[in-house]
C-alpha cells in the first residue's frame, strides 16, 4: 500500500469515489460466479489475461479493441477443444502493482519505485514518484471508459461472449470507496470490477487484503506461489470460501517452470482431499522472469513448460485444470523472448512498451493458446476413457 503524503487529499478522493456509481452491477458479478461454477464442475475453462499494468497515456478505443480481440481469439482456440470458455480481462482496474523494491536508483539517485499509474508516475523525478490520490479518480474514469467500450463491442457483434473485468485488489482506498451493499440481499460487492484477486505479497492471513476479500460477494482469485504451504492454503480457503461455493474462489498458481512440478502437487492434493471446490488456474508468467542485457523479460519456452506441468500435475492428482492467466497485449510488442515474433535477444528493445513486466504479443499468446487447446483436449479424452 502506498503512503500518501497528503491525508486530506486522499480523503477527498475517497469521498469522490464513494459518490460515484459502481463500475459493475451485482447482477453481472453474480452471472460471472454462475459461469465460474461450471468451470469448478469441470465443464468450462477460464481464460484470464491482459496488461501487466494499464496506462493512462496509452489508453485508446483501438487498444481496448485489440486486447479484447486477442482474449476472445485465445478463448476461441481453446473452445475448439470442447469446453465452453469464460473470458475475464485484466482490464478496467489493473492500474497498480506491488513492487519487490520500494526504491529505484539511477545515476546514484534513489527515488520511490513506480507503483502504477493509479499511484504515481513513471518519470524519474521526485515530483512524479510521489503518490497522488487524485490518480485514483483518473483510474476510475478510465476503467469506466474501458467497460463502456467492451459493452459496445459486444453489442456490435451479438454473438460475442461477455468479457468480464478483473484486477488485483491492491489499493484498498480505491476498493473500499467503490464497495456497495445490495439493499435486497444485504450482500456487499466490489463495484470496481467483476473479479478481483489477492497477490503473492498481500495474501497474509489476518492481513487487510484478505480481510477485505472475505466480505465481498465477487469471485476472488488467490495467487499461490512456491513459498505457500498446504496448511496455509487451506486456512486461506477457509477464510475466503467458508461455504465451499463453486465459482467463488480461483487458485492461480505462479511457481515458475523450474518449481511447478515440485510445489504444485502437495497443494492440489490438499484441496482435493479437503473436498474444496475452488478452481485451479495457472499463471505461467510471474515465476519465469529474467533479465537479459539489462531488460526484464520472460521466455516463451518456460511459459509453455509451466503450463504443460500444470496440466500434468492436475491429471495426476485428479484435479480439473480449469484456467490460464496471462500477461499479454494485442499490440505489437517485443517484451518476451521466443516464437517468430521475437526470436532473438537483439529484438527485445525494438518495441518494449510495458510499464512494468513483459507481456506476450499476439503471436506468442496464440501459441500458448494452441498448446492449451491441445492439453485441454487430452484431458477431456482421459476423462472420457475413465468414464
Amino acid at each position: 500500500m502506498p503512503v500518501y503524503p497528503d491525508a486530506a487529499a486522499l480523503a477527498a478522493s475517497e469521498r469522490a469515489l464513494t459518490e460515484r456509481s459502481p463500475l459493475v452491477p451485482l447482477c453481472e458479478v453474480t452471472a460471472l460466479r454462475a459461469r465460474l461454477a461450471r468451470v469448478a464442475a469441470g465443464a468450462a475453462f477460464l481464460v484470464q489475461g491482459g496488461d501487466c499494468a494499464e496506462s493512462f497515456a496509452e489508453f485508446s478505443p483501438e487498444k481496448v479493441r485489440r486486447d479484447e480481440q486477442l482474449l476472445l481469439g485465445i478463448g476461441s482456440l481453446i473452445a475448439s477443444a470442447g469446453p465452453s470458455v469464460v473470458h475475464v480481462a485484466r482490464a478496467a482496474g489493473q492500474f497498480a502493482k506491488p513492487r519487490s523494491a520500494t526504491m529505484e536508483s539511477e545515476a546514484g539517485i534513489s527515488l520511490p519505485s513506480y507503483r502504477g499509474d493509479a499511484v504515481n508516475g513513471r518519470a524519474f523525478t521526485s515530483a512524479s514518484r510521489a503518490p497522488e490520490p487524485e490518480r485514483l479518480i483518473e483510474a476510475y474514469e478510465q476503467a469506466r471508459a474501458t467497460l463502456t467500450l467492451l459493452g459496445a463491442y459486444r453489442l456490435a457483434e451479438r454473438s460475442r461472449d461477455m468479457v468480464y473485468a478483473s484486477h488485483e485488489a491492491l489499493l484498498l482506498h480505491y476498493e473500499q470507496a467503490l464497495t456497495r451493499q445490495d439493499p435486497e440481499t444485504g450482500l456487499h460487492w466490489a463495484g470496481s470490477g467483476h473479479m478481483v484477486w489477492i497477490g503473492e505479497r498481500t495474501r497474509a492471513i489476518g492481513g487487510a487484503h484478505v480481510e477485505y476479500a472475505r466480505g465481498i460477494a465477487n469471485p476472488i482469485g488467490l495467487k499461490c506461489g512456491p513459498t505457500m504451504a498446504a496448511d496455509e492454503l487451506l486456512r486461506l480457503i477457509d477464510l475466503l470460501d467458508p461455504d465451499n461455493e463453486a465459482g467463488r474462489l480461483v487458485l492461480i498458481g505462479r511457481f515458475g517452470a523450474a518449481q511447478a512440478g515440485s510445489a504444485l502437487p502437495s497443494l492440489m492434493q490438499a484441496t482435493r482431499r479437503a473436498g474444496r471446490r475452488a478452481i485451479w488456474s495457472i499463471d505461467p508468467m510471474h515465476g519465469n522472469g529474467s533479465v537479459v542485457r539489462g531488460v526484464k523479460t520472460r521466455n516463451l519456452t518456460d511459459i509453455l513448460t509451466e503450463t504443460r506441468t500444470f496440466f500434468e500435475v492436475a491429471a495426476a492428482e485428479g484435479v480439473h485444470a480449469g484456467g490460464i492467466h496471462l500477461e499479454m497485449t494485442g499490440s505489437d510488442v517485443t517484451e518476451c523472448l521466443g516464437g517468430q515474433a521475437c526470436g532473438g535477444e537483439s529484438e527485445l528493445g525494438r518495441r518494449y512498451l510495458s510499464h512494468c513486466d513483459p507481456r506476450l504479443n499476439p503471436p506468442q499468446a496464440l501459441e500458448v493458446a494452441i498448446a492449451v487447446a491441445s492439453l485441454v483436449g487430452r484431458a477431456a479424452e482421459r476423462r472420457s476413457d475413465a468414464a
